[in-house]
């Protein structure tokens, strides 16, 4: 589809960008998570896969600070984040996409980017008034940003469109355009393909190898097509119910009968499994 994993740069064993240490979180009887461990090397894509209800959008919210952990900690770049508030992750250099798109629907393509750019923003509201000169510099550096990842993606012909009026994909891929505004070295993909069609999952995957090797960023993304995940993944994470089943090389994971199992038998190496 968009090449095999085993032609992809590569990646530095014991280097990690990111470690979650035995993490747990439980809402009031449902445990959604127990004791999950996961290691992030620097420049990799990981997919995180499982059965609906696994603890899969559990485990990307505590990792960007949306939940905290009961137990475990969340270490980034050898930094302990655990505690840390959402927003200020985003400055550390995490950025994420959710499973619904999360878009201001009334704002244009460019409007919605730069909103990404928030986090990088010195001039405040008073640096605004006073030095105006300054915070004018500023905007326009960071439109340059913003366009750059307009072209990047390319959204040209779409840049002062409105969202809602684009169609599913392209809103997707918006989406992930404000994630990369945010110049994050971990992006953390909520079902980045969800919803789409074949050409459109094409598309995206893409677009996130792109990310990967041309820009440097690592990569944790949730995904249900087995295809796209067997695909362009480094490593593959198993949850079900809450636990880590799996862990390991797409080619290892395929063949594990705990995951097999976990599936019901389905083949986990053809799509939408």
């Amino acid at each position: 589809m968009v090449g095999s994993s085993t032609q992809r740069l590569a990646v530095q064993a014991g280097d990690n960008r990111l470690v979650v240490e035995s993490v747990s979180k439980r809402f009031g009887g449902v445990v959604a998570v127990q004791d999950v461990s996961l290691e992030v090397p620097r420049g990799a894509i990981v997919s995180i896969i499982g059965p609906n209800g696994a603890g899969k959008t559990s485990l990307l919210n505590m990792i960007s600070g949306f939940y905290k952990p009961d137990t475990g900690r969340v270490i980034f770049d050898g930094r302990d984040i655990t505690q840390k508030k959402p927003s200020d992750i985003a400055a550390l250099g995490i950025a994420r996409t959710f499973q619904n798109i999360a878009l201001f629907s009334g704002l244009t393509v460019l409007d919605n980017l730069m909103l990404g750019r928030h986090v990088r923003m010195k001039a405040g509201v008073l640096a605004s008034v006073v030095y105006w000169g300054m915070a004018q510099k500023e905007d326009i550096a960071h439109r340059a940003a913003c366009e750059e990842i307009i072209d990047f993606l390319k959204l040209q012909d779409l840049r002062k469109q409105p969202t809602a009026s684009l169609a599913y994909g392209l809103r997707k891929r918006v989406e992930l355009g404000r994630a990369l505004a945010v110049e994050p070295s971990l992006l953390l993909l909520d079902e980045p393909m969800g919803g789409m069609n074949q050409d459109e999952k094409e598309d995206m995957a893409r677009y996130i190898l792109d990310v990967n090797q041309e820009r440097g960023v690592t990569v944790v993304l949730i995904e249900h097509d087995m295809g796209v995940v067997m695909d362009i993944s480094d490593l593959v994470v198993v949850l079900d119910r809450g636990r880590c089943i799996a862990a390991g090389t797409p080619e290892e994971v395929q063949r594990d009968p705990a995951v097999i199992q976990a599936y019901l038998g389905t083949a986990i190496s053809g799509e939408g499994a």
